[in-house]
Formats: structure tokens, C-alpha cells, sequence
């Protein structure tokens, strides 16, 4: 399995240890056999970021942000954006009518694949996989397994454009929002360009270097650059505040309006283009 599929597998870890918390802000039952062989490994190496927080407000936001939306808006056409070791589609309650498309490289499918059948684990809602890589024609693959680009659709991002540069963050969010009608949604989770620079951050930024999987992108304008991009931001919220771990982030949220501090941001947006 490649890098990427190694920061699936982190992620996959904390989501396992989230789940075995009294207090846990989910449930993924299905998260720890999907965190081998290194997932534990690689998230003790970077728990000085906080990564294991980070991943249990940010995968909560998300839960709520897509149950929210699939209630509010009716769309049932969903795209999930290299979603590694995510079993959403296995653990969420959903529309009788939806359908899940999931694109990602075909060796990390194949593998999630095969270890949700060795557990005996159904998806509760109809999973459509895409074996296509997002640098590549991945629109034509979705397109041959079924994405009707006609329907509104719920396209999901997470943990996926910091490891793009700006120029394929943007290329990518115009090629989601012109590739379905105007009011579809986005969930996505950024982090700003802050974070990327401050001093506290360096040394779990190194690591990732290191481990061949830097981040490269962030913005302190979120809004701004989705904007830009053909989305209109309409949820918004730091890890920390209301609806995103409040009282559970170990840090205090600081008002935007206050320069020079590191940020993560969770939020919807809905197409204009």
C-alpha cells in the first residue's frame, strides 16, 4: 500500500481509539482491523499535533454535516473524494434511496474491501467503488460506474487537500462543482496557511515530510477560496466551537479576527457554477 494509504490507516487508528472512549464522540466498530499494519504506529509518531482530536471532532462534524444535508437538501447521489479506511457508508443510518460512490485508488478498495468481507461487515446503503486516481480521468470512471452528473450531488472531502498543492485544491474544486448541477454541497476540511507556518507546528510538519506525505495547502481566507472556486461557503466552524467538539478540542478557540494563530476549518458549501 502506498503513502496515502498510510495516513488512511492513522486516521482509521484514532478513529479506532475514539470508538473505545466512554465518552466517545462516535462509533466506528470496524476502525482498529482497518488501522493495520501501521496505523497505530504512525499516530503515536504524530500525537504531539493532537492529530487523534483533531480526527475524532473533524469525523463527527462530518457524520452530522451529511446526515444534516441528505435530510435538508434530498440529495441522494454521494461522491466521497479519496475516503481511504472511511466506513461511513457501513456505520451511518441513510436514505432508502441513496447511493454512495466512493473514488480512490484501486489497491487501498480493494483492500478495505476485503477486510470489511473478512469481518462479515455490510454497507447499509448502496456503495458503488471507483477505482480511479483524482490526478487522473477520475470524472469518466464515476461517470462508467453510474454518477448520473445531472443529479444534485453531496460531494465529501475529508482529510484529502492538504496533501494537494493551491493549484489542484482549486482545480479540483471547479472540476466537483462543474461536475453537477448548481446547488449541489460539499463537505470538506481544510486547514490554514497559518499552520503551516507557525513555529509550533514544525516539528509534526517535518514528520509528515519525512514520511513522504507533506502538507501543502491552506488558506486563512476559506471562504475567499472556495469562492473562488465556485462554492459558497454556509457552514463554518473551528474544531472547538458549537457543533464541532465543544468542550472536547484541548485548545481554546480563537476569534478569527485575531492574526497569527493556527486554524483548522470543517465546513459545507453549496455550488454556484
Amino acid at each position: 500500500m502506498d503513502d496515502i494509504s498510510y495516513t488512511a490507516q492513522w486516521t482509521a487508528a484514532a478513529r479506532a481509539l475514539e470508538t473505545e472512549r466512554a465518552d466517545g464522540l462516535f462509533r466506528d466498530p470496524y476502525a482498529r482491523a482497518l488501522a493495520e499494519p501501521r496505523g497505530f504506529e504512525l499516530l503515536e509518531r504524530y500525537q504531539g499535533a493532537a492529530v487523534s482530536d483533531f480526527i475524532a471532532v473533524r469525523t463527527r462534524y462530518m457524520d452530522d454535516a451529511l446526515t444534516r444535508l441528505l435530510t435538508d437538501t434530498g440529495h441522494r447521489q454521494v461522491v466521497q473524494l479519496a475516503g481511504g479506511m472511511d466506513v461511513r457508508t457501513h456505520r451511518l443510518e441513510w436514505p432508502a434511496d441513496a447511493t454512495v460512490y466512493e473514488v480512490d485508488h484501486g489497491a487501498l478498495i480493494d483492500e478495505k474491501e476485503a477486510r470489511l468481507a473478512a469481518l462479515g461487515a455490510e454497507p447499509k446503503v448502496p456503495t458503488v467503488p471507483v477505482r480511479a486516481d483524482l490526478a487522473g480521468d477520475w470524472l469518466a470512471a464515476l461517470a462508467a460506474a453510474g454518477f448520473d452528473p445531472s443529479n444534485p450531488t453531496l460531494w465529501v472531502a475529508e482529510g484529502l487537500v492538504f496533501f494537494l498543492t493551491e493549484q489542484q485544491v482549486g482545480g479540483l474544486l471547479e472540476t466537483v462543482a462543474g461536475a453537477a448541477p448548481a446547488g449541489s454541497r460539499l463537505v470538506v476540511d481544510m486547514t490554514s496557511a497559518t499552520l503551516l507556518r507557525h513555529p509550533l507546528t514544525q516539528p509534526f510538519l517535518r514528520t509528515l515530510r519525512e514520511d513522504g506525505t507533506p502538507w501543502q495547502f491552506g488558506t486563512d481566507e476559506p471562504e475567499k477560496f472556495l469562492a473562488g472556486h465556485g462554492w459558497s461557503v454556509e457552514d463554518l466552524r473551528q474544531p472547538g466551537e458549537p457543533g464541532a467538539g465543544e468542550g472536547r478540542w484541548p485548545y481554546p478557540v480563537t476569534a478569527r479576527e485575531v492574526r497569527g494563530v493556527p486554524r483548522n476549518w470543517l465546513l459545507s458549501a453549496v455550488s454556484w457554477a
